[in-house]
Formats: C-alpha cells, sequence, structure tokens
C-alpha cells in the first residue's frame, strides 16, 4: 500500500484530562455527502488508540504541501507533540493545527473494530479551508503536490 499515493493527515482530540493529543495518518477519506460523513482508521497498538476510540469529537488537518515536518513530529513517540507547533483550541473545544490545508471538526459517528484497526466515522460539524498545494504521500515519504501535476496552481 505504501506505492498508493494519498494524501496525509494529522487527527487530534482531547484526552479526559482536556490535553491536546494528535496522530499522523494517511487512511483519511469521505463517506457520505449526506450525512456529510468522514472516516479513518487508527491501529490498536497506537498509544493513543483508546483514547480516539472513546472520544466523542475529533478534528482532521488535511496537510499543506509547506507542512511535511509535521507527519515527522506527530509520528515519533515520547515528545510533546504541540509544543512543537502552533496551534489554538477551536470553540467546541478541539485542538486546531495553524496553517493545514483545510480542517474538519466532526462529532464520532460511529467506531468499528476491523482486525487490527478501529475505523472511526464523523460526523462533519465544521469545515476551515486554507486554499493551497496539498502534502501527499507516497512511498513513505510525503511531498507537495508536484506544480506539473494540473499545470500551474
Amino acid at each position: 500500500m505504501a506505492n498508493y499515493p494519498s494524501g496525509v493527515v494529522i487527527v487530534t482530540t482531547t484526552n479526559d484530562e482536556g490535553l491536546p493529543v494528535g496522530i499522523a495518518a494517511n487512511s483519511f477519506t469521505s463517506l457520505s455527502i449526506d450525512p456529510l460523513l468522514v472516516l479513518w482508521s487508527i491501529g490498536n497498538k497506537s498509544s493513543s488508540y483508546d483514547i480516539f476510540n472513546h472520544s466523542k469529537q475529533f478534528a482532521v488537518h488535511l496537510l499543506a504541501g509547506s507542512q511535511p515536518e509535521l507527519v515527522n513530529i506527530f509520528s515519533r513517540k515520547d515528545i510533546d507533540r504541540f509544543a512543537q507547533i502552533e496551534w489554538s483550541f477551536s470553540e467546541s473545544g478541539l485542538p486546531i493545527i495553524e496553517g493545514a490545508y483545510a480542517t474538519f471538526e466532526c462529532d464520532t459517528f460511529e467506531t468499528i473494530v476491523a482486525g487490527d484497526h478501529a475505523i472511526i466515522t464523523g460526523s462533519v460539524k465544521h469545515i476551515t479551508t486554507n486554499i493551497q498545494n496539498p502534502l501527499l504521500y507516497h512511498q513513505r515519504r510525503v511531498g507537495p503536490l508536484p506544480l506539473t501535476f494540473h499545470g500551474n496552481i
């Protein structure tokens, strides 16, 4: 699957103490238009598996091409990820990363355990966009969409 190009996102929520939690994922996709639903998945060996599995809400950040360092930060263990980045809480209490290509604030709709992952679906409640070149994931590397893909962006 590493040879299949995809987008890359950071998913955030808060733990029981109200502290921000986040994880990098490339399993994000649109699920439904009516109602507006999205989904992503998290492995059961992730240190934040239980937090996301029981969270009532989360935010999905579609990263901009200029944000590859965020993938490295949110893929590392044993660091304070949020101390490394610019972020703030949204009106709904979700940690929001500055400069993302788009952000979807979601209420958890349903969580389905499938194999060694949980598929977490969300009902989109708020969307923020910041139109720019998106970040892509391919062969375990991240980078911006090449400008030659559509001609001039």
